[in-house]
C-alpha cells in the first residue's frame, strides 16, 4: 500500500484523492473546469473523529474528560485524520479507498476508511470508523471549499433547511435553534429530511451536495470560497449529541455531489 496521489476519471470528469495529505479529495475537474479551490487551504478534506470545533477541546468519554490539542484557540477544531498520512487499500480507474489509523492524541485506537466512487455525473464519499477497542464517540463530515466563482460567474447557495443553530459569541452553537438568518454565514443547520444543498454558477454549472444526514456547515465568509459540510452532529457535537462507535457497530455517513451543465 502507498500514499501516492490517485486520479480517477469518468467522462470528463476527474479527481483527484490525496491519501499523503490528509486523505482529501485534492482536485475535482469537470470539462477541465477546477470545482475546488487549490493552494493552501484547498480540496475538501475528511472531519473526523469530530466536525468543528470542541469547547476548549475537552469532551466527556464514558466518565473521563479528554483534551485535545487546541489548534484553533481557545478550541480544537476539525479531528485529527486530516492532519495525518492516509495509506491506499485500493484503487482502480473509477474507485478508490484508503485508510487511517487513529493514534495520539486521539485516546482510542481505531481506524478510519473512506471510499471514493466517480461516475461521469457524480462523487460519492463514504467513510467509517471502527473500533480496535473500546467504544467512543466520534463524528464523520466532510469540508469542501467549493470555488466561488467559476469562469466568471459568482455561485448561488440554495436550501431550505429547518432551522439554524443559534451561534454563540465563542462560534459554538447554544443549544438553541433559530429560524434561518441570511448570509453571510458560519453556521450549523437542520435538515431533518437530510442535507440537500443546491450550488449555482449561473450559465455554467449546478452541483448538488446531498447526504442522508440531518446536519449541515455552510461557511461563505471567505472571498475565494464556499464550503457546504455534510456532518453526523453540529460543531461541539462530541459533548451535545454524541455518537458512539462500538465494537459491533461502526459509525458510518455518506455524501454525494452530483452536477449538470447549464
Amino acid at each position: 500500500m502507498s500514499n501516492e496521489d490517485i486520479t480517477l476519471t469518468a467522462g470528463d470528469a476527474e479527481a483527484t484523492v490525496t491519501p499523503g495529505n490528509g486523505g482529501r479529495v485534492g482536485s475535482l475537474k469537470v470539462g477541465g473546469v477546477e470545482l475546488l479551490r487549490q493552494g493552501e487551504k484547498f480540496g475538501c478534506f475528511p472531519m473526523t473523529p469530530w466536525c468543528g470545533r470542541i469547547r476548549d477541546g475537552r469532551f466527556l468519554d464514558g466518565a473521563t474528560v479528554q483534551q485535545m490539542p487546541l489548534n484553533s484557540p481557545p478550541h480544537a477544531i476539525h479531528g485529527t485524520a486530516r492532519d495525518g498520512a492516509w495509506r491506499t487499500a485500493r484503487a482502480d480507474k473509477r474507485e478508490a479507498v484508503i485508510t487511517y489509523d487513529l493514534v495520539a492524541p486521539w485516546p482510542h485506537p481505531g481506524r478510519v476508511t473512506q471510499a471514493f466512487t466517480l461516475t461521469e455525473d457524480a462523487l460519492k464519499v463514504t467513510m467509517s470508523v471502527e473500533t480496535y477497542d473500546s467504544s467512543f464517540p466520534a463524528q464523520i463530515g466532510w469540508h469542501p471549499w467549493f470555488n466561488r466563482t467559476l469562469a466568471g460567474e459568482g455561485v448561488q447557495v440554495g436550501f431550505t433547511p429547518a432551522w439554524q443553530e443559534e451561534r454563540g459569541a465563542d462560534h459554538l452553537p447554544t443549544g438553541r435553534r433559530v429560524d434561518p438568518l441570511p448570509s453571510p454565514w458560519d453556521d450549523c443547520f437542520g435538515m431533518p429530511g437530510g442535507v440537500d444543498v443546491t450550488l449555482t454558477w449561473p450559465g455554467r454549472l449546478e452541483l448538488k451536495v446531498a447526504s442522508r444526514e440531518e446536519w449541515v456547515v455552510v461557511y461563505d465568509e471567505q472571498e475565494a470560497a464556499v464550503c457546504v459540510e455534510p456532518q453526523t452532529g453540529p460543531p461541539n457535537g462530541l459533548n451535545t449529541h454524541p455518537r458512539l462507535v462500538t465494537p459491533i457497530e461502526p459509525l458510518e455517513a455518506s455524501m454525494t455531489w452530483s452536477w449538470r451543465r447549464l
